[in-house]
C-alpha cells in the first residue's frame, strides 16, 4: 500500500504539512496512486484538465514539437506553434479581441492584462486612471498585483501592507437575497453598485473593472443573472472603463460554451485572461487576449513594458493546438453542456438527502453546491465543524476528488466545487454522485447532521 507515513521526508512544502499518495498515472477522468487505489478526478484538478488526462493526440502533438524545439525565446525567434496557437485563439475570441500575450499560467494573465490596462491609459493621457474596482468574494491570483484585485480577506490581508489593495463591489450573490426583487431587478441593482462605487472613488481615477462572468471558486460558480453583465458593459462605456473578463477558469468550454462571456454576448470585454483549461494541464500555459486598439496604442507609445521568460514557449504552444484541436474535434463544450444539466440535476437530488444542502449553482460542468445550517435563512455551518476540508477528505478517502472554499469572504461558509473533465460520460457522473452521497452521509453522521427520508437507504 502506498502510505505517507512509510515515505521519507519531503522536501517540498507547500500550505501545510499535509501529505498525500504518490501518483502513479492518470488517464481519461480517472487517476491512480502508486498502491493502485483509483480515484475519480471530479475536480478536473482544480478546474483545469478539461480534456481529460493522458489524451494520446496531445501528447503526440507535444512528442512532435520536442523533435523541434523546446525552448525559443521570444525576443529572439518567432515559432510556428505560438504563432498559429494565437491566430486561432483570437478567432474564438470576442470581435475586435484578436491581439494575444502569452503567458504561463492565471496569475500571470491577470497581471498582464492590468499592466495592459494601465499602460493604455498612459499611452492615451489618461495618467490619472490607474484603480481597478473587482468584486467580493472574488479570487484573481496570487502574485501581488492579482491579489491587490482578490476579494478574499484571508489571503489579502497577510500582505495588506505590501501592496495596494483595489476598491471592491459585493458581487450579485442573489441566492442569499430575501426580497421581492426579480432576478433580472437583481443583477441590475448589483450591476449599479459598479456605478456608486466609480463615482465614490472618482470616474477619473478608475481605470477598469475585472470580473469572472461565472464565479469561480471564491464564490462556488456564482452565475449572475441575464442583466448583469450587459448593464455592467453599460456602465463601463459610460465612464470610458475598460472591462476585463478572467476567463481562467471559465474558458476553453469548461460552462458549456467555449468562453463563459459566449452566454453574454452583448457584454463583450476589453482584455480578457485564459488559462487552466486553455492547455489542460498538459503545460503550464495561459494568455491575454486584448483589443487591437489598446495594443496598437501601447506600441505606439514605445511599447508594452511586461513580459516573462516562458511567455510563447513553443512546447506549451504545442500543447495548447493540440488541446484546442481535441475540444473542437469531440465538441467538448456540448458536451459539458450536456453532462452539466444532468450534474445539475443529480447534485439537487441529494437535497433530498441532505438538508444541510443549502444551494446548487453552476454552468455547463462547473457546477458547485453549498453547505449551510438552516436552508431558510442560509446560515453557514459552524465553523469549527470545518466542513469544507473534513467532506474534501472523507471523499477523497472514498475514491473521489472534490474542491472546496470557504464561501463567505474565506472566513466561513463551506462550498464544494463539482467540476469533472468535460469528455465525462453519463455512467461517471452516476458513479461521482453515489460516492459524493456516501461521502456526505458519513461526514453528516460524524458531524450529527440531519438527514433526509432518503438517506442511507
Amino acid at each position: 500500500m502506498d502510505s505517507t507515513a512509510d515515505r521519507a521526508p519531503s522536501h517540498l512544502f507547500y500550505q501545510t504539512r499535509q501529505r498525500r499518495p504518490l501518483l502513479e498515472r492518470a488517464e481519461g477522468v480517472y487517476m491512480w496512486d502508486a498502491s493502485g487505489k483509483r480515484y475519480l478526478d471530479g475536480s478536473s484538478g482544480a478546474m483545469v484538465v478539461n480534456i481529460g488526462h493522458g489524451n494520446p493526440n496531445v501528447l503526440a502533438a507535444m512528442r512532435a514539437q520536442m523533435d523541434k524545439a523546446t525552448f525559443g525565446y521570444r525576443l529572439h525567434f518567432e515559432t510556428e506553434a505560438a504563432e498559429e496557437l494565437a491566430r486561432r485563439t483570437a478567432l474564438r475570441m470576442p470581435e475586435g479581441l484578436d491581439r494575444i500575450f502569452f503567458v504561463s499560467g492565471g496569475s500571470e494573465a491577470v497581471e498582464s492584462c492590468i499592466k495592459l490596462a494601465r499602460q493604455y491609459a498612459l499611452a492615451t493621457g489618461q495618467e490619472q486612471r490607474w484603480k481597478v474596482i473587482s468584486r467580493f468574494p472574488s479570487y484573481h491570483g496570487s502574485t501581488l498585483g492579482a491579489l491587490a484585485l482578490t476579494g478574499t480577506a484571508t489571503m489579502t490581508q497577510p500582505f495588506a501592507p505590501m501592496m495596494q489593495e483595489m476598491p471592491k463591489i459585493p458581487a450579485p450573490t442573489c441566492y442569499l437575497d430575501r426580497d421581492n426583487f426579480s432576478d433580472e431587478e437583481r443583477g441590475r441593482r448589483y450591476a449599479e453598485l459598479l456605478r456608486e462605487e466609480i463615482l465614490r472613488q472618482g470616474p477619473e481615477s478608475v481605470l477598469a473593472f475585472i470580473v469572472e462572468p461565472v464565479g469561480g471558486a471564491s464564490t462556488g460558480a456564482l452565475v449572475p443573472p441575464d442583466s448583469y453583465l450587459p448593464r455592467i458593459r453599460e456602465i463601463c462605456d459610460e465612464f470610458g472603463i475598460l472591462l476585463i473578463y478572467d476567463e481562467v477558469m471559465t474558458g476553453a468550454g469548461r460552462t458549456g460554451r467555449f468562453l463563459g462571456v459566449d452566454h453574454w454576448p452583448a457584454a463583450r470585454p476589453d482584455i480578457m485572461a485564459l488559462s487552466k483549461g486553455f492547455a489542460a494541464g498538459y503545460a503550464p500555459l495561459g494568455a491575454m487576449a486584448a483589443d487591437g486598439r489598446i495594443v496598437e496604442a501601447v506600441l505606439d507609445a514605445g511599447g508594452f513594458v511586461h513580459g516573462y521568460t516562458y511567455a510563447g514557449n513553443p512546447l506549451a504552444c504545442a500543447a495548447g493546438l493540440a488541446v484546442l484541436d481535441e475540444l473542437e474535434r469531440l465538441d467538448l463544450p456540448a458536451n459539458a453542456a450536456r453532462r452539466g444539466e444532468s450534474l445539475r440535476t443529480a447534485l439537487e437530488g441529494l437535497m433530498d438527502r441532505f438538508p444541510f444542502i443549502g444551494d446548487v449553482r453552476g454552468l455547463g460542468l462547473l457546477q458547485a453546491f453549498e453547505l449551510v445550517s438552516d436552508r431558510d435563512t442560509m446560515e453557514p455551518l459552524p465553523k469549527e465543524l470545518n466542513a469544507h476540508a473534513r467532506l474534501v477528505d472523507i471523499a477523497f478517502d472514498k475514491g473521489l476528488i472534490i474542491y472546496s472554499r470557504r464561501t463567505r469572504g474565506g472566513h466561513k461558509g463551506d462550498h464544494f466545487m463539482v467540476c469533472p473533465p468535460l469528455i465525462v460520460e453519463e455512467a461517471q457522473i452516476d458513479e461521482l454522485i453515489g460516492l459524493l452521497g456516501d461521502s456526505l452521509e458519513a461526514f453528516a453522521r460524524e458531524a450529527g447532521l440531519p438527514l433526509g427520508t432518503s438517506a442511507g437507504n
